[in-house]
């Protein structure tokens, strides 16, 4: 299997400290398919991305078909200038101009970054892209973003290796964040993760314009850390793209990642 590749040489930064310590701290994620900025009328424009990116206001974004060089302009610093974070490239096709991929967008310190390849057989290029993040008052978080395959098959194997990004020393927070392409809600892939994972609801962000298919997820670990989650659906929104954005709440207890019931 193809290793992981890795942005830091520190190894100390690798192993996360103690669960999340900070009383009322609360969180806010978002996932989105931007689909290469190409929009319903099937234009491309990446203002319209922005938009709705800036509507979201999340600390952490986890964002899917990411073409980060079109026409020379850089898409990702231009978006994290435009809402105010890092941004963070997760490549899987190497294209004319850049690449094409993942990306997280971050308000938080970056202590460490993994990228895995999980292209299967003849398949795609797909990957994963993980970060850990310091969000201040002792909470680290590991947050993944990703997108899996369009066959069950693949996306069976893709589940299998993306688990072993949250194979940490200690139990501490985790967030994954993407585009599933997960059709079946009783499939294998969507119960292996349930089983490390929170589950929570599945709510339909795809096609954008009347959203039937619940393809994108925000998952939580430890279980119960999930306060809230929603689809983003604003004229915005179902402009800018051919899927709507997730987001969804997180409340830091002293024990940890904890509901806040709403």
């Amino acid at each position: 299997m193809p290793a992981l590749a890795k942005d830091d040489g520190n190894a100390a930064a690798r192993t996360p400290e103690n669960h999340c310590t900070h009383p009322d701290m609360q969180l806010s994620l978002a996932s989105y398919n931007i689909h290469g900025c190409i929009g319903r009328d099937r234009c491309y424009d990446r203002a319209r991305i922005l938009d709705v990116l800036r509507e979201l206001q999340a600390d952490v974004i986890a964002l899917q078909e990411v073409e980060t060089i079109r026409g020379g302009l850089d898409l990702l610093s231009y978006l994290a200038e435009g809402t105010g974070t890092t941004a963070l490239a997760g490549p899987t096709l190497a294209m004319k101009e850049g690449h094409f991929g993942n990306a997280l967008l971050t308000r938080f310190p970056v202590t460490h970054v993994e990228r895995v390849d999980l292209t299967y057989h003849g398949r795609e290029p797909r990957g994963a892209l993980g970060a850990d993040l310091d969000c201040g008052g002792g909470v680290k978080l590991r947050a993944v973003a990703t997108h899996l395959g369009l066959w069950p098959r693949e996306r069976r194997f893709q589940v299998r290796r993306l688990l072993k990004l949250f194979r940490t020393p200690r139990d501490w927070p985790a967030v994954l964040m993407g585009d599933l392409n997960e059709w079946l809600l009783w499939g294998r892939p969507l119960r292996w993760l349930h089983a490390y994972f929170d589950r929570s609801a599945a709510l339909p962000t795809f096609p954008a314009r009347l959203p039937v298919f619940a393809l994108d997820r925000i998952l939580v670990h430890p279980h119960g850390g999930l306060a809230n989650v929603a689809v983003h659906d604003s004229r915005a929104a179902r402009a800018a793209s051919d899927h709507l954005p997730l987001k969804a709440q997180l409340r830091f207890a002293p024990a940890g990642l904890v509901s806040t019931g709403r």
